[in-house]
């Protein structure tokens, strides 16, 4: 039976970054949630692989804290496997603190190798800190493989097609307004005109050929903005086109 276990900060909303951390012992896990939860992030502490790969299909992770010693398990293997899977920063835990060691898992794709036992704060400025670069690096230039986009506390899996909004609630949308969505929040606080979008949303499906943008659009303001009265997220700029209005982060 899988070990699932989730830690929410005091503050609450999708813009918390969610760390997955992968530990076979049960008071690593408990620690780990426990203080990175009350350092605002949103903790899932799990136990094994399986467990592991589950919520990796179910939700977007920001960064992977990886025993290296898990059941039936080689942790090097697997880093390298999901290095080769996907971008998702991985900060290797280990009690083996022989050089080699260090050196492979960097080699292999981690983002930073922690020894054990280790500072609770110590382990905090070293998630941050790739965090941080994985930041940096995204703002350079946007590399294939987005998983997941966030702005002003809602987010939106690319993976899994679920929107959740502020207060963690499922909106349900339709093809052709998850493709407009992916569109507009792909080319944030920047006009695009109904063409564009057309153009944009034809590389997701064909849902929305025989809609028109406009009633789009009108559906999309209604589960974004929850009957406010007040566009906010998604603007009209006459004779132009549509912006969305906020800033939007999108996580690799």
């Amino acid at each position: 039976m899988m070990q699932i276990s989730t830690v929410a900060p005091a503050l609450h909303g999708a813009t918390q970054p969610h760390i997955l951390a992968v530990d076979q012992d049960a008071t690593t896990r408990e620690l780990l949630s426990d203080y990175l939860g009350r350092n605002e992030f949103r903790v899932t502490a799990v136990a094994d692989r399986g467990a592991m790969h589950a919520v990796l299909a179910e939700r977007t992770v920001d960064l992977l804290l990886l025993d290296l010693k898990l059941p039936a398990e080689d942790g090097m293997i697997l880093a390298q496997r999901l290095r080769e899977e996907s971008a998702i920063p991985i900060i290797m835990l280990s009690g083996r603190s022989d050089e080699a060691d260090r050196i492979m898992g960097l080699e292999l794709g981690a983002d930073d190798y922690v020894t054990k036992p280790f500072s609770p704060r110590e382990l905090l400025a070293r998630i941050r800190t790739v965090l941080r670069r994985r930041r940096a690096h995204a703002k350079q230039g946007r590399p294939k493989g987005v998983r997941a986009y966030r702005f002003d506390g809602w987010e939106l899996n690319l993976n899994t097609r679920r929107l959740l909004s502020r207060d963690a609630r499922q909106v349900r949308l339709s093809n052709g307004e998850f493709n407009l969505l992916v569109a507009l929040l792909a080319s944030p606080q920047r006009i695009l005109s109904r063409d564009q979008l057309l153009d944009m949303s034809r590389l997701h499906s064909d849902d929305i050929y025989n809609r028109s943008v406009d009633t789009q659009i009108l559906r999309l303001r209604r589960k974004l903005e929850r009957g406010s009265g007040t566009a906010r997220y998604i603007l009209t700029e006459r004779g132009a086109g549509y912006v969305f209005n906020v800033p939007v982060g999108a996580i690799y």
